[in-house]
């Protein structure tokens, strides 16, 4: 019996390894056939951890990024917002054209002459120093005591008081020197970065100046600017004045010639007829004939030049005739812009020469020339019909205007007046100048770009003075 068991057992063992061997045979065939399989998903599986690393890496990196670029913005703005307060407060102490804002200023002061600003300048320094006096320009919030004395603090407190007030002062005075037309708003601002700073630093002391002193400051820096543009306008119009003045005596000198010259030739026309009309009562025959034609030539010389006498002790008598120009100079101001202005002088024409001098590169063309009894009222009413075209807003005697010559001529018809235009410009050295250019070399573009659009400027360059007497 049990040698059957043993046979069967050791039948089954032999069963089990057969099968065993068969599954081992069939499993290695099937691993060797489907190994390619097998790795790719071994490698993917590999790869997909990896990604799953890298990933979180990366999120990692990402997060670390994103809070250091957060860091460095917030730290770039703080420079930034740092270096533009320092910019601030050095343009305050420099005066480079290149960092004044040009604004407007607006007068605070309405006074109509320099001396009434002066006088007004006098009493605010009073006031000022009324208000130290009265110990209302600084102040000390706090009662000291300096070793158990109130009166040896408050000594104290009044000398910190007048450090600080001397300190403001000092500063204060360094804005009135240098205050100008295109700095006084930086000016108003350093004053008051002054008086914030000063106080800043007092503020340990519990001193500090007053707003009633710094608003006096203030309008002291204001009223010493409008005093210094009120005395340039005034000396403006007083060389304004000198200078008709000039052009009168000149207009009055070339008269005073001309009569002088009508009545020479009067007197030599008359000398002459006489001497041929006696010569002619002695002659004879053919020599009479020709007598009479010499005396019918000088009566009418002698007629032309009483005329001419007429006309000088006439223009002389009038003190408002003269001649209204308009004229232009294309090379130095470009197309389109006209100086409309008066003359009184005997040949209108020299003073036209004149404004083409040296300080100008091209002589002016001249588009009308009109005689009128009242000269002065003329000119200003063209000029009041061009006051929106003028070039130079701020400087009236800067008679330039940017207008058509057609609207100057509907202006006249309008009026009733006859003027003959000369519409274009001859501008002759300019043409040839620019002939001459083009035959030499076509200009770069950096010339170009240097001066356009006319040759040697633009209409925000021009000059000029103003109407002549």
């Amino acid at each position: 019996m049990y040698e059957a068991i043993i046979i069967s057992l050791t039948v089954l063992v032999l069963v089990l390894a057969s099968f065993g061997f068969r599954l081992y045979q069939t499993t290695h065939g099937l691993r060797a056939r489907y190994a390619p399989i097998i790795d790719a998903d071994a490698e993917l599986a590999s790869v997909k951890d990896q990604v799953s690393r890298a990933t979180q890496g990366h999120q990692a990196f990402l997060s670390e990024s994103n809070h250091l670029r957060v860091e460095l913005t917030q730290e770039y703005a703080r420079a930034r917002a740092t270096y533009e307060t320092l910019t601030r407060e050095i343009s305050l102490l420099e005066e480079n054209l290149e960092d004044i804002s040009f604004g407007l200023y607006r007068p605070h002061f309405t006074f109509q002459t320099s001396e009434e600003y002066k006088t007004q300048l006098e009493t605010l320094r009073n006031r000022e120093r009324q208000l130290i006096h009265e110990g209302r320009a600084a102040l000390c919030s706090l009662q000291w005591t300096v070793g158990g004395s109130a009166r040896e603090g408050a000594r104290m407190a009044r000398q910190n008081m007048k450090l600080v007030l001397r300190a403001f002062n000092g500063e204060c005075d360094a804005a009135l020197t240098k205050v100008a037309w295109n700095n006084i708003t930086k000016m108003e601002e350093r004053v008051r970065k002054s008086f914030d700073a000063i106080n800043k630093l007092g503020s340990v002391l519990q001193v500090s100046i007053t707003d009633e002193f710094l608003h006096l400051k203030l309008d002291e820096l204001r009223l010493t600017h409008e005093y210094e543009e009120k005395r340039r306008q005034e000396q403006e119009e007083q060389r304004s004045i000198r200078e008709q003045m000039r052009e009168e005596e000149k207009a009055q000198r070339e008269m005073e010639k001309a009569r002088e010259e009508a009545e020479r030739e009067e007197a030599r026309f008359e000398k002459a007829l006489q001497r041929a009309r006696a010569e002619a009562a002695l002659a004879t025959g053919e020599q009479v004939q020709g007598l009479n034609e010499r005396i019918q030539s000088l009566e009418g010389q002698l007629e032309e030049a009483r005329r001419q006498k007429e006309r000088a002790v006439s223009r002389a008598q009038l003190t408002k005739s003269g001649h209204v120009y308009i004229i232009s100079n294309i090379g130095s101001f470009g197309e389109h812009v006209y100086k409309v202005g008066m003359t009184r002088r005997w040949e209108p024409m020299d003073r036209v020469k004149e404004l083409g001098d040296a300080s100008v590169p091209f002589p002016f063309d001249v588009h009308a020339m009109l005689y009128s009894e009242n000269a002065p009222e003329l000119e200003n009413a063209i000029h009041r019909f061009l006051d929106q075209r003028r070039i130079n807003l701020i400087n009236a005697r800067k008679e330039f205007f940017q207008v058509t010559l057609d609207e100057i001529e509907k202006f006249a018809r309008d009026r009733g007046i006859t003027i003959e235009f000369t519409m274009l410009a001859e501008a002759k050295e300019y043409r040839e100048t620019i002939s001459r250019r083009e035959q030499r070399a076509i200009p770069s573009v950096q010339e170009t770009e240097k001066f356009p659009p006319t040759l040697f400027g633009n209409a925000d360059n021009i000059g000029g003075s103003g109407g002549d007497a």
